[in-house]
């Protein structure tokens, strides 16, 4: 399974025992252009919380009723929690649970076994950065005025509870209701925990649920109702979203989002898929899209910048090896959809900023 797609379906089939293992991260730098070693791979071992009868019961429920669409957020966790050394995520394995922990952890291990070029869950934590890094950085192109930020596909992202730029945001989570009440029942038996309430600082200067399924019609006015301004600057987040739904259900939440640009300051941050990462696996994903710079200005935006994993801004100290599989997507045309040397497919993801506004003159925003 190539790369690119065997990232995100972090779900090992297998059971695995979890243990403590140092592994060095050389295999990711590149030893040809003297960059620096990576520090050991981060001891990692199962909270105690996870051990209790309440979070265990949550996550078997998550297990049994969950379908891959909503299962995904807890890979994604899991990637934010095995990264630790890199991204600052103490909720991150509560809201994972051992299951998605264990397997990614597993696979790391193989990876570093193996000398791999490219370790298990690396995407996740660059795209993580990444969304990080542009969500910053487009609250600071407001100066400072109170902004909206709306997660579009919330699921167990604690961007609320760890970011400091959302100190004078009101944040707004949209998911399904089963995945919101059970993200509130691990984020309370967090809070309940003696050795765990002090996870449960909220760095935002709000926070709202809103239960909406993004793919019906009526999700924007939930939204509205729950309190959201349409005239106020807001930053839309859909990370690791887009590819799940339909082409009809993505183009229609990219367009309700573009219109609001004739409203006020609109930033979107977002990730998209290629043609050939969906077809690997038709019955998960589903949109794609192999120009969204093109698309997005097409639906109302005015200015769009694309990223790809290892670009300047979509790095973060983790692509130093030239021959890592990321860095070799760069250097062929993005019109080339199998590679040249093997025939496999050219799986990419592109990181993608769009943004605009009622006058079309957007802020400069940093990288």
């Amino acid at each position: 399974m190539p790369y690119v797609l065997h990232s995100f379906l972090l779900v090992s089939q297998f059971p695995c025992t979890l243990k403590t293992f140092p592994c060095n991260l050389k295999t990711m730098s590149s030893q040809e252009n003297g960059s620096p070693e990576h520090p050991t791979w981060p001891e990692f071992k199962l909270p105690d919380l996870l051990s209790t009868d309440t979070v265990r019961q949550v996550h078997a429920t998550i297990e049994n009723e969950w379908d891959p669409l909503q299962r995904s957020a807890c890979q994604t966790a899991a990637g934010r929690a095995l990264w630790k050394h890199v991204i600052h995520d103490p909720l991150a394995d509560i809201l994972a649970g051992e299951t998605y922990l264990k397997n990614l952890h597993e696979k790391i291990k193989k990876d570093c076994v193996n000398k791999a070029r490219e370790i298990s869950g690396v995407i996740l934590a660059v795209r993580t950065l990444w969304f990080d890094s542009k969500l910053e950085a487009a609250l600071h192109s407001f100066n400072d005025r109170e902004a909206q930020v709306v997660l579009l596909g919330a699921g167990m992202d604690a961007r609320a509870y760890r970011l400091s730029c959302l100190k004078e945001s009101n944040v707004f989570e949209v998911d399904f209701p089963e995945v919101l009440q059970i993200k509130a029942t691990l984020l309370q038996a967090a809070m309940d925990s003696t050795n765990n309430h002090q996870y449960l600082t909220m760095t935002a200067k709000s926070i709202t649920r809103v239960a909406a399924d993004i793919r019906g019609n009526d999700w924007l006015e939930k939204l509205q109702i729950s309190g959201f301004v349409p005239e106020r600057n807001t930053v839309w987040v859909l990370e690791g979203i887009l590819y799940y739904l339909s082409h009809s259900e993505a183009t229609q939440v990219l367009e309700i989002i573009a219109d609001k640009c004739s409203l006020t300051n609109t930033v979107l941050l977002a990730d998209f898929m290629n043609k050939p990462s969906t077809s690997l696996s038709s019955s998960i994903f589903h949109f794609y899209s192999d120009w969204p710079d093109h698309l997005l200005p097409s639906l109302g935006f005015s200015y769009v910048k694309l990223s790809q994993i290892g670009d300047p801004d979509a790095h973060f100290g983790l692509m130093h090896d030239p021959l890592n599989l990321f860095n070799k997507l760069r250097s062929l045309p993005r019109s080339v959809y199998t590679h040249p040397d093997d025939g496999t497919p050219c799986c990419r993801l592109y990181l993608v900023e769009a943004s605009g506004s009622p006058k079309q003159t957007i802020p400069s925003m940093a990288s």
